[in-house]
């Protein structure tokens, strides 16, 4: 059984960290006109919508967002057969020459995110794939690294990071449970 021990982030807190985060993606890219966002579900989705509309109100400029669902792509799951497909994906949009803004809530050992841009390249061929997470606890397992990271937060294998966010739950934060 899990036990809290810390709230990481409060709802201002995250909502300053996306803030921020929709700022250095303009900044990196030079603007939003060639960006595009997909929310790696489920948090993913609602965090991506909250920078998308950030950018906006930044840019004028309201990219577009997808969602791709990856729970059938992760290598880790062998017990669903030798060539998993993904279910639930709403792309919606062409991502060819475009670049993708992959977003997750928590980075840990970083096989999501792998199987996330294994999903976006068998859609198209993107000019780049960056990734924002809104936490990086460490731990990985495959060279992957955010492009924009909310907060770093060095975590024990025992301890596991939940994230609050509508319309999963009623309030937004990062909390740490051991």
């Amino acid at each position: 059984m899990s036990v809290y021990k810390a709230t990481l982030m409060d709802e201002e807190a995250v909502r300053r960290a996306l803030k921020r985060i929709s700022h250095e993606i303009i900044e990196k890219n030079s603007g939003s006109k060639n960006i595009c966002l997909v929310g790696i579900k489920r948090r993913g989705v609602p965090i991506a919508e909250i920078i998308a509309n950030h950018i906006f109100e930044i840019e004028g400029i309201k990219p577009p967002v997808g969602q791709v669902d990856i729970k059938y792509y992760r290598d880790d799951l062998s017990r669903i057969g030798d060539n998993p497909r993904i279910s639930d994906d709403n792309i919606g949009f062409d991502i060819n020459n475009k670049t993708v803004v992959l977003v997750d809530d928590v980075l840990f050992t970083g096989r999501t995110v792998r199987a996330a841009m294994e999903a976006v390249i068998s859609r198209g061929r993107p000019s780049g794939i960056q990734l924002v997470v809104l936490v990086d606890r460490g731990h990985r397992e495959l060279p992957i690294r955010g492009d924009y990271i909310g907060k770093n937060v060095p975590t024990s294998r025992t301890e596991h990071i939940e994230v609050k966010m509508p319309p999963y739950e009623e309030r937004m934060a990062v909390e740490l449970y051991g």
